[in-house]
C-alpha cells in the first residue's frame, strides 16, 4: 500500500512537470532591411531578456522571445548607422513581423 501511495506521488509530480514546460510557449520576431548588405545583426531587448539573430540576405528572425514588450536594434554596418524600433509586442506563440526597417547613412 506505501509503494502504491509513492508511485502515484511520483507519477503526479512527473504529469505536473510535464504540464509546467508546455505553458512556456515562445513567438519570434521577424522582419527586413534595406539596404540588404549593410546589417550584421537583429537585436531585441526587454527588462529581462537579450536576444540576437544574424541577418543573412536581409532578412531575420529572432526566435525563442518570451511574451512581452521588446526594443528592436539593427546592428549596421559602416558607413550606415544602427536603427532601433520600440514597443514590438509578441504574444505567445507568435510571430510578429515588424516589417521593413531602412537604414541611413
Amino acid at each position: 500500500m506505501k509503494n502504491a501511495k509513492m508511485s502515484m506521488a511520483a507519477l503526479a509530480f512527473a504529469a505536473a512537470g510535464l504540464f509546467a514546460f508546455n505553458a512556456v510557449r515562445t513567438g519570434s520576431i521577424k522582419g527586413t532591411v534595406n539596404p540588404a548588405d549593410a546589417a550584421v545583426r537583429a537585436w531585441a531587448l526587454s527588462s529581462t531578456d537579450t536576444l540576437k539573430a544574424e541577418i543573412n540576405k536581409g532578412t531575420f528572425e529572432i526566435t525563442d522571445a518570451k511574451a512581452g514588450t521588446y526594443r528592436v536594434i539593427i546592428e549596421a554596418k559602416p558607413p550606415y548607422k544602427n536603427a532601433a524600433k520600440d514597443g514590438v509586442t509578441i504574444t505567445d506563440g507568435q510571430a510578429t513581423d515588424i516589417g521593413e526597417i531602412k537604414l541611413e547613412q
